[in-house]
């Protein structure tokens, strides 16, 4: 079976072709902007335009407009390819990339740009599962907690602001899926967006 994966969270636009016996072909850029311009285009360039029989999306949170976009781009193939497609968290898809790290460290913290000066937090264990849920912190609040390894587009800000621990910068790389854990998977994406909405309903006089 042939996997589609792909992630537009973050700064980066990545894309990956799986098929039984592993990685097939990658496309991996850091844009910082551009993905609704780039993220079809990269697909294209895969092996084959990167048709696959199954496809997976991460869904976040991170940037708002990259997180839409990725989504309704595998919504949108999964339809026209007539195929199923999944979601995960990016922040998982991080987590995984620095496996080694996490392994050695017998677990770490996840530290992503969160957009209104916050930073998108969430623990995982060494086994790629996450020990906590997505939480949304001020960068003094997050700098509280405990674990000794950060990893993430803001891993260097938040061991500076603390003064100690080790960063390893990351962002989410679509060859790192492979090492996702099974239950990392959910049906219907839809993104997930890791913070309350920032408008809230008027109230009724």
């Amino acid at each position: 079976m042939l996997r589609l994966v792909i992630d537009s969270a973050s700064e980066a636009c990545s894309a990956a072709l799986f098929g039984d016996a592993g990685l097939l072909d990658f496309r991996h850029e850091v844009i910082g902007r551009g993905h609704a311009e780039r993220l079809v285009p990269l697909i294209a360039e895969l092996k084959d335009g990167g048709r696959a029989d199954a496809i997976a999306v991460g869904c976040g949170p991170g940037s708002f407009a990259g997180v839409r976009i990725g989504v309704a781009a595998a919504r949108a193939l999964a339809l026209g390819w007539g195929v199923p497609a999944k979601g995960f968290s990016s922040l998982a898809l991080v987590a995984a990339g620095a496996a080694k790290e996490l392994a050695e460290a017998d677990g770490g913290l996840v530290v992503m740009e969160g957009g209104h000066g916050q930073w998108f937090v969430q623990p995982f264990a060494a086994n790629l599962k996450p020990a906590a849920d997505v939480r949304s912190l001020l960068p003094d609040e997050a700098a509280a907690l405990p674990q000794a390894l950060i990893v993430g587009n803001r891993a260097e800000a938040f061991v500076a602001r603390r003064g100690h621990g080790r960063a390893v910068p990351a962002l989410p790389d679509a060859r790192a899926f492979a090492l996702l854990p099974r239950e990392a998977l959910f049906g219907d994406p839809s993104p997930i967006y890791g913070r309350a909405p920032d408008a809230k309903p008027m109230a009724l006089s």
